[in-house]
């Protein structure tokens, strides 16, 4: 019967602001969280932008910090202690579930690594929950290559809807009944993308994860994969997860991220001003 309410659900193009897709911002709550202090200096840009964003759409903020971990049961932080990505991406189903029984009639979740870059374009669809766009441009045999998938770094839930539980639950027992190495996306990307095969999830196509070679590509003023990732996107990026989990494996510097960032935002300010060169 779930997965039946979840195939019945409307799938409307998720469209910038001023479309058909976007509702009252009446009764929402936008949740972020991160260790205190921050790993990395950039991150502070990040959340201001979304914390930014959420107070020009009129929507109520809460950032958790490391509280974010506390409704997790105990044996499955134990298990994923070397994990703490997974144990994250239970403590946020937990954290929506809590936000709606409290009285908000829609909860957002946002990463803390989501840099919002044109504020006005990220908009709310009018379902009961929807999940962020992953557009993963890569090398293939010396070409740029796309993977289309859904991700987590930015989750919407309405009250009522039917994913939430459903997805808290296939999560947790997944934790629970996983044997060997875990990888970090096992019921992130990798859990949302095999329901969305199957059931064709809402998503919030302006919510986008960006590569390292699309951030390369970026800062050195355009090439092939920054290309690739353009002719994918259904509708111009409003906001880019920057993967702060690629510092921490060496794949990125602080300084590559920082300069993406920069960059960005100039991208940002000039879609949102014409006099700047924006559309």
């Amino acid at each position: 019967m779930l997965l039946l309410a979840l195939l019945q659900q409307p799938r409307p193009h998720c469209t910038p602001a001023g479309g058909s897709c976007t509702v009252s911002s009446v009764s929402t709550l936008v949740i972020q969280s991160h260790r205190s202090p921050l790993p990395h200096p950039w991150l502070g840009d990040c959340l201001a932008s979304v914390r930014d964003w959420a107070g020009g759409s009129g929507f109520a903020y809460r950032f958790l910090d490391d509280a974010l971990f506390d409704p997790v049961p105990a044996e499955l932080r134990h298990k994923c202690a070397d994990r703490p990505m997974i144990a994250a991406d239970l403590g946020r189903l937990y954290a929506l579930s809590a936000a709606l029984s409290e009285g908000f009639e829609a909860a957002v979740w946002c990463d803390a690594d989501l840099f919002v870059f044109d504020p006005g374009a990220l908009t709310l669809p009018d379902v009961s929950h929807a999940v962020g766009r992953e557009l993963w441009v890569h090398p293939h045999r010396g070409r740029p290559r796309v993977h289309r998938q859904v991700h987590n770094a930015m989750l919407l839930a309405r009250r009522g809807n039917p994913l939430l539980a459903f997805y808290l639950d296939a999560a947790q027992r997944i934790v629970a009944e996983h044997t060997g190495p875990m990888v970090p996306q096992l019921v992130g990307p990798k859990l949302l993308t095999a329901l969305h095969n199957v059931v064709h999830l809402p998503v919030i196509e302006a919510a986008q994860v960006a590569s390292p070679w699309v951030l390369a590509d970026l800062r050195a003023g355009g090439g092939p994969y920054l290309d690739c990732f353009r002719r994918a996107c259904t509708v111009p990026p409003a906001a880019v997860n920057l993967c702060a989990s690629l510092v921490e494996r060496g794949d990125l510097t602080d300084q590559q991220l920082h300069d993406s960032l920069r960059v960005i935002e100039h991208l940002g300010a000039r879609r949102s001003d014409p006099a700047r060169g924006g559309a």
